[in-house]
């Protein structure tokens, strides 16, 4: 079986954990005898192919010929093309295509044949422009490779989806890693909102990573229960050794690892680490990420008066994520919406005991971290107390933890996503 999928990131170069569950399913996939076409907006060259083969948008044209821009005006309509998907657009071409005449705005294209986009491939400022284009790019791609199955990840790729699904006619399997709840919580970005809802609609199928982000979905976006279906992620550690690392400081170490944003609940660490502080003086409380919150995190942190025992870092990936949690006694992933969360999992395997919040995916598989509700700051800062204060309770949760993570195989989730495809095709 061949796949055709998109996704925005592929390890090395990775923004968080999309990029990680893409190699972990897309490697088990391997396994079950798929073939995976991962088409990414920028591929920088390094990254792995073993299980792959990688497709750089970024080397592919838009429209190689009339032909294919002619069906793509035809069956891609859904699609807003605007003055800022084409360069150096003038007054009157502006005018043709705010208009919307398709006949005009075809003409205005037949002038960008056989041009390639430079896609950057981040979160920037264009990344709107840069979505629909991906799409453009994404007809292409479909009309010149054979596929059984289309699969895009996250709402950045669900047009490229639907796109690679008109001009094909292959059904279209999308993967919610998060939701635009998640991420802002009520105060949603419409745009993105109807981009999201779009992609469930128009999919044969909608995978979600946790049974949580399946009633998001159901409930929020108005889908039909019978396409929505629940596929835990996995956890690779191949090749991640225990990270050996000489501690500098005597005390404990707590740490949140993760974007600084609303979604990371990071306030309700800051919260509870002031507490604990009150009766557990000898601690350092470590946030590693960057985010949108980072210089509301350091000011409130300096309000408290804890800047003494609280630390900074910066955003980590790779080996200074593993010598992060080498430094770790305890994790703490306080979320307020987490789809599921593969950083627990990754301290857990690197004997760190781990405090998660309720309102993650990933609670619903582990039964061996500490669950509490993001919000119950007292709960949090009793349950960092209880790991540091008694090592009898920290040693039980290493150890049983790491005997639980080591059982969530990314193979058991490519099964099902494979069984998803045969299901789709018939």
């Amino acid at each position: 079986m061949k796949v055709l999928m998109f996704g925005w990131e592929f390890p090395p170069h990775i923004a968080g954990g999309l990029g990680t569950a893409c190699l972990g399913l897309t490697t088990a996939l391997a396994k079950q005898k798929v073939e995976v076409l991962f088409v990414m907006p920028s591929a920088s060259g390094d990254e792995d192919q073993s299980s792959v083969r990688i497709i750089n948008a970024s080397d592919i044209p838009a429209f190689r010929t009339v032909k294919e821009l002619n069906t793509f005006f035809e069956k891609v309509h859904f699609l807003k093309v605007d003055s800022a998907m084409v360069p150096y657009v003038g007054p009157e071409e502006f005018g043709l295509i705010a208009n919307g005449n398709v006949v005009q705005q075809q003409e205005i294209w037949w002038n960008e044949l056989g041009k390639k986009y430079s896609f950057s491939g981040t979160y920037g400022k264009n990344l709107m422009e840069e979505v629909a284009r991906y799409a453009m790019v994404a007809a292409t791609i479909a009309a010149n490779h054979s596929f059984e199955v289309i699969h895009a990840h996250d709402w950045l790729t669900y047009m490229a989806g639907i796109a690679a699904k008109r001009i094909s006619g292959k059904p279209l399997v999308i993967h919610v890693h998060a939701t635009e709840f998640d991420r802002s919580g009520e105060n949603i970005n419409r745009e993105v909102f109807d981009l999201e809802q779009r992609g469930m609609q128009e999919a044969d199928r909608v995978i979600t990573v946790s049974h949580l982000t399946r009633n998001i979905v159901i409930q929020r976006y108005g889908i039909r229960p019978d396409k929505v279906i629940t596929v835990h992620n996995g956890v690779d550690f191949q090749g991640k050794g225990d990270a050996e690392v000489e501690r500098g400081v005597s005390d404990k170490i707590v740490t949140f690892l993760g974007r600084i944003t609303y979604q990371k609940g990071p306030e309700y660490f800051i919260e509870a680490a002031a507490k604990v502080l009150k009766k557990f003086p000898n601690v350092r409380f470590v946030m590693a990420g960057s985010g949108d919150m980072f210089h509301r995190s350091i000011r409130r942190v300096a309000k408290l008066r804890i800047a003494d025992r609280f630390h900074f870092t910066g955003f980590l990936r790779g080996a200074d994520v593993q010598k992060m949690f080498a430094y770790s006694d305890v994790y703490v992933m306080p979320s307020v919406s987490e789809p599921f969360g593969i950083s627990p999992l990754e301290a857990m395997r690197s004997n760190v005991p781990a405090i998660i919040s309720k309102q993650s995916g990933v609670a619903e598989v582990l039964r061996h971290a500490i669950k509490i509700d993001f919000w119950d700051v007292n709960a949090m800062a009793d349950a960092i107390y209880g790991l540091l204060q008694y090592p009898a309770l920290s040693q039980m949760a290493v150890r049983c933890g790491l005997e639980e993570v080591n059982s969530l195989k990314w193979d058991h989730a490519a099964t099902l996503v494979a069984q998803i495809y045969q299901e789709v095709i018939k």
